[in-house]
């Protein structure tokens, strides 16, 4: 059933709301007489060409008196009544949302997890999410956070958050649910590729504190550095933690594994700084798009951490934004191998332009580029070696006899000893395989680039 024509109100607020449009708009506007009565059809072919003949800073004023006609409807004809802010407020979420998945209107609950996502402690599951086909899609669950100790994975799919359906929710309505009491429940339910029925997870709210850098050794003289987002001070944080590795290895490391899967991205300038600690000289990043300060030029200083020591980064596809801005710099400077599978593909900056009234917009102002003019966006890095995420199934081998094994053996005159077994690389390799993978490389790199053996001891002389 259709409701009454309201074609025929034009209440004072609409008028007035259509003028205030036009008044407090920057840009001019397009003066086009309406079309009436039988002159209807022929107005509109005409507004339409000249819509396509619009001058650029001119506003175009059909679709402002659409904008006026579709707020009078909806105030008139709506179920419910609506109040003029939470429309205004949804029109300006709309025009957000419609530019690209990354652009968002910030109300000042939004603005404020913003802002303390930064910083590195903030309340819920510890996921980071975005919005695909409707569904909230996990784009990494951050380390030792509920989410992660749950068994959420990144490329999950949410559905459900308790009873109530995602379909239809705004992202920040989706967080909002998600976020609640330290100590509470919330079960998501999700769709996860290859698994044929939806997973019902329970997780149990907390307060998120990220430490964004954690490291060890992994063998003597090989470190291991894992960065599980960028935050302000992760690039000071990861030069400490080099500092505390290579005290505990009692020497200068051999190779080091920069582990980068699963890390979402975050603050620029940390990514600079990641990146400046290994590179000696030359460009990490620029960013080009229209506005005078968008275009930003970012070189490393001179001398670097680990100067000619191998360098592993692993990546997958959880490796986003500043992620994969260190990863490009590093490849195209060939510094490191970058190992693992594809990146996330975010090439895009976004710049928080706070508002009045405690709201920002956070909208995608430039594309970033690696040094060697690589734009990312929607392709990824590719990595210089591909090992996907595996799980070993060992094979089960007859134990051998060896010489030593022999009764009567010859004695080696270095003496004898056992030979190790390897526990903890076969731990390892159980575990984690990428990183199994990337040690094993890093041991190869070393191994090729160690210096010749000298002669001890001349061979005798023949007798004849």
């Amino acid at each position: 059933m259709g409701f009454p024509s309201l074609s025929h109100r034009h209440p004072a607020w609409a008028r007035g709301l259509l003028l205030a449009l036009l008044a407090f708009s920057p840009l001019g506007f397009s003066a086009q007489p309406a079309a009436s009565g039988a002159d209807t059809e022929a107005g509109s072919q005409a507004a339409a060409a000249s819509d396509e003949e619009q001058p650029k800073g001119l506003l175009p004023i059909n679709e402002l008196r659409t904008f006026a006609d579709v707020f009078d409807r909806i105030k008139q004809a709506y179920v419910e009544e609506v109040d003029d802010k939470t429309l205004l407020e949804n029109a300006i979420q709309g025009m957000l949302t419609e530019l690209d998945p990354h652009s968002a209107y910030l109300k000042p609950e939004a603005y404020q997890d913003l802002q303390i996502n930064t910083t590195g402690e903030f309340g819920g599951l510890g996921i980071e999410v975005g919005m695909e086909d409707g569904f909230v899609k996990v784009i990494t669950p951050i380390d030792d956070t509920p989410a992660q100790k749950a068994g959420v994975e990144a490329g999950d799919l949410i559905i459900k958050l308790d009873s109530t359906p995602v379909k239809g929710m705004s992202l920040a309505e989706a967080v909002k649910l998600m976020r609640g009491k330290p100590g509470s429940e919330i079960v998501l339910t999700i769709i996860r590729a290859g698994v044929d029925k939806p997973l019902e997870i329970p997780v149990i709210r907390a307060v998120i504190q990220v430490q964004s850098v954690k490291g060890r050794l992994l063998d003597p003289g090989y470190g291991y550095v894992r960065l599980s987002q960028f935050q302000i001070n992760t690039g000071a944080d990861m030069l400490k933690l080099l500092d505390k590795l290579e005290r505990q290895n009692g020497a200068e490391l051999k190779g080091l594994v920069l582990d980068l899967r699963n890390n979402p991205g975050g603050v620029l300038q940390a990514a600079v700084d990641v990146s400046d600690a290994f590179i000696n000289d030359g460009l990490v990043v620029y960013t080009q798009g229209r506005l005078p300060d968008s275009e930003m030029k970012f070189r490393a200083s001179p001398g670097a951490r680990l100067d000619g020591v191998p360098i592993v980064v692993l990546v997958n596809g959880g490796s986003a934004s500043a992620s994969e801005i260190v990863a490009g710099a590093l490849q195209d400077h060939q510094r490191a191998v970058i190992m693992g599978t594809s990146t996330f593909g975010k090439g895009s900056v976004q710049t928080v332009l706070p508002l009045h009234n405690n709201r920002a917009l956070k909208l995608t102002t430039a594309r970033y580029y690696t040094p060697s003019g690589r734009s990312i966006q929607a392709q990824g890095i590719v990595p210089d070696i591909k090992v996907e995420n595996a799980q070993l199934t060992r094979v089960e081998e007859m134990d051998r006899v060896k010489e030593r094994d022999l009764s009567g053996h010859l004695e080696n005159p270095e003496g004898e000893e056992s030979p190790g077994d390897g526990d903890a690389t076969t731990a390892l390799s159980d575990s984690d395989y990428q990183l199994h993978e990337a040690l094993n490389l890093l041991k190869a790199l070393n191994v090729l680039n160690r210096p010749k053996l000298k002669a001890v001891a001349e061979a005798p002389a023949d007798q004849g």
